[in-house]
């Protein structure tokens, strides 16, 4: 064991799961007439700038779920999608919570978990991360979150 180290603290998003494919295949599920993967990016680069308006007071607190909501129903606006119902922008939102992971990470999450404690450390709501953490069978021990502080 690394000399006095008993924790690994791991980011979460594209490091541990793949964000972008799990998302673009959902919006190809949905059938939407958009470039899928430019879609996935586009609703992710919306989370810095929302995260900003959240920390300079301009939003107040709001959690990953509902930022990720305000970015996509700004996005659908204005890729013109009038398709989907309330519920099914739900469903789309909640996404986030069923990331996959990279082919490699449960694997080798498993093996430092003989050694280590693993601990999320990441902008997620606690839901997201858990149920995340189940869908994609991540042995997290302990999950940190923006949300127990309401900082991000």
């Amino acid at each position: 064991m690394i000399s006095g180290v008993r924790a690994l603290a791991f980011d979460v998003f594209g490091t541990v799961v793949d964000w972008r494919g799990s998302v673009s295949k959902e919006i190809e599920t949905l059938g939407l007439t958009v470039d899928a993967a430019e879609f996935a990016d586009a609703w992710r680069a919306g989370y810095g700038p929302a995260m900003a308006r959240v920390t300079s007071g301009d939003l107040p607190w709001m959690n990953i779920d509902e930022l990720h909501r305000m970015i996509l129903d700004d996005l659908l606006e204005r890729s013109q999608i009038e398709k989907l119902s309330e519920q099914e922008k739900d469903e789309l939102n909640r996404v986030w919570h069923r990331l996959a992971a990279w082919p490699d990470s449960v694997a080798g999450l498993m093996r430092l978990k003989e050694k280590f404690v693993l601990v999320t450390l990441s902008n997620g709501n606690v839901s997201l991360l858990t149920n995340m953490a189940k869908s994609a069978r991540l042995p997290w021990d302990c999950i940190l979150s923006a949300e127990l502080v309401k900082k991000y």
